[in-house]
């Protein structure tokens, strides 16, 4: 059998597990006139695992595994080359889709020593964010800001460099102004931006 085949039987054992699941505990839903009210913070922390979780079963079950497999590689001009995007970009893409959706939410990385130099903090709390997490990665640095008239939570989250393919594009990338990360270093942070009611 081939690899795309096994991937798409892979696929479809994924989905029918799914089903089944799904079957075996049907979710409950609340009554329309129900509201729940949970602090901003956690909402934020919320956000935080889902974009964790979806970019390291990317990096570890997608990327790396079809790199392995010599299947197809990701790289930084992956729309040029055809190729995947590499992960940190697949987080940024993700990020600037939810964006658009005009839902008041916004995430993206940033760095004290970005590969891309858009990816640089935008305000005093990333700022001081990026450096707090250094020393503290254990727990998000938030605050409000305030754009024009408008409210934001937000919260920086430490990355962590938690691949090797994390490490070999960082270390090795010639735009990198830091080429001596380890496992599990701070890399930059996931910053996510919640706007607030006036």
């Amino acid at each position: 059998m081939t690899s795309s085949k096994k991937l798409l039987w892979g696929a479809a054992l994924l989905g029918s597990a799914m089903g089944i699941a799904t079957v075996l505990w049907p979710s409950r839903t609340l009554p329309e006139t129900t509201s729940v009210n949970l602090p901003i913070d956690t909402v934020a922390d919320y956000i935080h695992a889902v974009i964790e979780a979806d970019r390291d079963l990317y990096t570890r079950h997608v990327v790396e595994r079809m790199q392995a497999k010599g299947i197809v590689v990701a790289s930084e001009n992956w729309q040029e080359m055809n190729t995947l995007p590499l992960p940190a970009q697949f987080l940024m893409e993700s990020g600037r889709h939810v964006g658009k959706k005009g839902l008041g939410m916004q995430y993206r990385l940033i760095s004290l020593w970005p590969i891309n130099k858009r990816n640089i903090p935008t305000n005093p709390l990333q700022s001081i964010g990026l450096g707090t997490i250094l020393t503290q990665p254990d727990r998000p640095y938030t605050g409000i800001t305030k754009v024009g008239n408008t409210r934001y939570f937000e919260a920086v989250y430490a990355d962590l460099a938690v691949t090797q393919a994390c490490l070999g594009c960082h270390n090795a990338h010639p735009d990198s102004p830091k080429r001596d990360f380890k496992l599990n270093d701070v890399m930059g942070a996931i910053v996510i931006s919640i706007q607030l009611g006036q």
